[in-house]
């Protein structure tokens, strides 16, 4: 269980972890409270922001204990450790793509290192432990023999990968190093039936383009709400940027267009207005206002809240997960909404 952050280090957390918020803080921050952030700052996966604003502040205006000076030194050389991990997997993600290029075979990589490097100033704050690969579900067993010979090993059940359309690869040399094979970044087949968000769709909402705002954020919204029910800070801290880089009306009318079309409106609503109210961003709240909110959307909203993110690991986790296990109900359970191209 985290340490428990009053409202004030609770405020002060999602400073740290807000990439574009400015390094300041006051003087009389004391050294228990630095540290039960930096605990919750790592589970949350914004570790690296909180680094990256500590050392721009410098050290000498954090408060003088032997504590903190230690956990410091220590998170700093993990954080090396986990960039050189990332820039490893990039490499591994890259080998890949090309032998997949080769046979011919439509991929792209998505998440982690995309992010990464097109949401992030500093591309150091958006660290990834695995490398996603989306390609056709009809391809899915072309792109296997792919990863196989490329010195991986399937670690997932074939029968459950089938299911979620989903197959984790791990490199048979250093079993840190994980591959994870998409056919849809929906994986659970349940809601698959209401939202998809697949190779087709991607190029549907790129168009003649790759990895545009609107994709990036569609991709965001439905890795925060769709695989890992909102269990950490870093999902919504995705989702954040992609707002950010969403900077014309024709790429917010592409992203509106790409709800419609993968299904995601509830996801889109839900997602956007709990962004907003964490780290107070009129536009992610005036982009889910967009979305026509229906009984599924307005108990989505009430369920997933400021308290429900940042509850998931403290003395209220158990309040925490059956609010976000109530959610995953509510996805299952809303109708499609019509679509017209």
């Amino acid at each position: 269980m985290l340490p428990s952050l009053s409202p004030a280090d609770e405020k002060l957390l999602l400073t740290f972890a807000d990439p574009e918020a400015p390094a300041a803080w006051g003087r009389d921050v004391a050294a228990n409270s630095l540290l039960a952030l930096l605990a919750n700052a790592e589970f949350h996966g914004v570790l690296p922001i909180m680094l990256r604003k500590l050392q721009e502040r410098g050290d000498a205006h954090l408060p003088q204990d032997l504590d903190l000076q230690a956990r410091l030194a220590d998170l700093r050389q993990k954080s090396t450790l986990v960039t050189g991990q990332s820039m490893l997997l990039q490499y591994h993600g890259d080998r890949i793509m090309k032998a997949l290029t080769a046979d011919e075979i439509p991929a792209r990589i998505v998440k982690g290192p995309v992010f990464a490097r097109k949401l992030y100033r500093h591309v150091a704050d958006r660290p990834f432990t695995d490398i996603d690969i989306l390609v056709e579900p009809a391809r899915l067993n072309d792109a296997n023999r792919v990863i196989a010979a490329s010195g991986f090993r399937l670690c997932s059940g074939e029968v459950q990968s089938q299911d979620l359309q989903e197959f984790k690869w791990l490199e048979k040399e250093n079993s840190s190093l994980l591959i994870e094979l998409h056919g849809n970044l929906v994986h659970d087949s349940g809601m698959r039936r209401r939202l998809s968000l697949g190779f087709k769709e991607l190029r549907a909402i790129d168009g003649d383009e790759t990895d545009t705002p609107a994709a990036l954020l569609t991709i965001a919204i439905v890795h925060a709400s769709g695989g890992h029910k909102f269990h950490r800070l870093q999902l919504c801290v995705d989702v954040l940027q992609g707002v950010r880089v969403l900077q014309t009306p024709e790429a917010e009318a592409r992203l509106l267009e790409a709800a419609r079309m993968t299904g995601i409106e509830l996801e889109l609503a839900t997602v956007l207005d709990v962004t907003g109210r964490l780290f107070d961003a009129p536009r992610a709240l005036e982009l889910a206002s967009r979305i026509r909110p229906d009984l599924g959307i307005r108990l989505a909203r009430w369920l997933i809240t400021r308290d429900t993110l940042l509850g998931v690991n403290s003395r209220d986790r158990m309040r925490s997960r059956l609010r976000r296990d109530a959610f995953r109900w509510v996805q299952r359970l809303a109708k499609p909404r019509p679509y017209r191209a």
